[in-house]
């Protein structure tokens, strides 16, 4: 270790720009045998629908008496609420986006210490010349073909087929397509008939990632769920309701019901099988602390030294290289894109 880097500090200013882009997803209708024509599909729109409901929410202690119950239970729970669903005469959810793929991982977007970031770009480098992005980017194309980004819509269909194309001027250069309830959620293994078409597009993701290729995806997810049924775009969370009665708010884009960006960029980053909870978990999302919200929980502590944070500043300023399976974890920390700088506050 040279004394430059025995005295090498995190920079207090570090941000990084995420290198898988996706676009917000648009969601349609039609019928299942009509995938091929993109003439027969309709957007699907969103609806208000006022429900009466009933009070089931769990009671506090003083109002367990009998008489305030039942005299909560004759005010009923009014509810307004936005649903999306297919038309009778439709069966079939097709989910619509574009994903982008960019290169420069490790390159800070900012950085006010110019010696961290040499340190920084060469140790990336290092990771790239001995691994290149291979396993993150079979990882990333697995998520693509099994329709993990569908989230709510994937359970319970009966068909779901994953067309994936590669774009050059706009045009479809290369296309794929999946059967994606035959490919696991839990493992990253494919099955022997669709793994050459799993390796290709990882390949160009791979490609993408290394900044040798400029990639753009378009990703269509055709869902069989049943004519009529319910669909599910994301959920907005409304922080200022002011006036508004609605219980539920769904997103849309001018009229057509849509998933965030953001709720499709975790489905594709979760590839983390590498924390210490992974045999209850299965894959989690990328996040510095393996943070899974909807459990309350962090699967990387801090107290465990496998958190984003002491990996990195382990294997930038002591030099301790981390075990590889925890430096593909920073990688794709830092695919992921984020503000890291140590501000220097307790």
């Amino acid at each position: 270790m040279t004394s430059k880097d025995a005295t090498l500090k995190t920079a207090t200013v570090l941000a990084f720009e995420r290198k898988l882009d996706p676009s917000d997803a648009l969601f349609f209708s039609g019928d299942w045998e009509q995938r091929a024509d993109p003439n027969a599909w309709s957007a699907i729109g969103l609806r208000e629908k006022s429900v009466r409901g009933t009070i089931s929410n769990r009671l506090k202690t003083k109002d367990q008496d009998p008489a305030k119950l039942d005299a909560a239970i004759e005010n009923p729970n009014l509810q307004t609420v936005d649903v999306a669903a297919l038309p009778a005469d439709a069966d079939t959810l097709k989910v619509s986006f574009t994903l982008r793929v960019l290169g420069g991982t490790g390159t800070p977007s900012a950085c006010n210490n110019a010696a961290y970031q040499a340190k920084l770009v060469s140790t990336v480098q290092g990771y790239v010349d001995s691994q290149g992005f291979a396993e993150l980017g079979r990882r990333y194309a697995h998520n693509l073909a099994n329709g993990r980004f569908l989230w709510r819509n994937r359970m319970g269909a009966e068909q779901i087929e994953v067309h994936i194309q590669h774009l050059v001027q706009g045009r479809a250069a290369t296309s794929w397509t999946f059967s994606s309830l035959d490919l696991p959620l839990r493992t990253f293994e494919v099955p022997a008939t669709m793994q050459a078409d799993v390796q290709a597009v990882a390949d160009l993701i791979t490609e993408g990632l290394a900044g040798t290729k400029h990639l753009l995806l378009q990703v269509t997810a055709y869902a069989r769920v049943g004519a009529g049924q319910e669909v599910y775009p994301s959920q907005e969370l409304i922080l200022d309701k002011g006036n508004s009665k609605k219980s539920k708010t769904l997103y849309d884009v001018q009229g057509i019901a849509g998933m965030h960006s953001q709720k499709l960029g975790n489905a594709l980053r979760t590839i983390d099988t590498w924390h210490p909870d992974v045999a209850e978990l299965g894959p989690i999302a990328v996040e510095p602390y393996g943070s899974v919200t909807t459990l309350g929980k962090a699967c990387r502590k801090p107290t465990d030294k496998l958190d984003f944070y002491n990996l990195l500043d382990g294997w930038l300023l002591k030099d301790k290289t981390p075990p590889l399976e925890q430096q593909h974890f920073v990688m794709a920390t830092l695919i992921r894109g984020g503000v890291f700088g140590d501000a220097g506050k307790d």
